[in-house]
């Protein structure tokens, strides 16, 4: 078993991290460690093609935005919260507060899919 430290990555890598096949030599599953400066907008959230992943604020209130959501194109995803977004949909994360936000991204392929 190997450890694996995702948060200082997250630091140095422009606020996200991402822990897949080149740590784990798999491509079954992989995770993504982000982290959102106080108001930051816009992080994008897309698996692609052939993935999926849930997304779960960690630390802070996120909003969530885009054509996933719809009619109301809006959520409020508050600390402990997670959604489901799969393929090629696309939304958007924002820290609502005045801290450091965290969320984690945990995904894999899709049934039938695959690299």
């Amino acid at each position: 078993m190997k450890i694996f430290e995702v948060s200082s990555a997250a630091a140095a890598e422009g606020g996200e991290h991402v822990l897949g096949v080149k740590e784990t030599g798999t491509h079954a599953c992989y995770m993504i460690y982000g982290t959102l400066a106080p108001r930051e907008e816009g992080r994008r959230i897309s698996p692609g093609a052939g993935h999926e992943e849930i997304v779960i604020a960690v630390k802070g209130t996120l909003k969530v935005s885009g054509p996933a959501f719809a009619p109301v194109r809006e959520i409020v995803l508050p600390e402990g919260s997670a959604f489901h977004v799969a393929g090629d949909t696309e939304c958007f994360l924002a820290n609502t507060t005045g801290e450091q936000a965290v969320y984690v991204a945990a995904g894999g392929h899709t049934p039938g899919a695959g690299h």
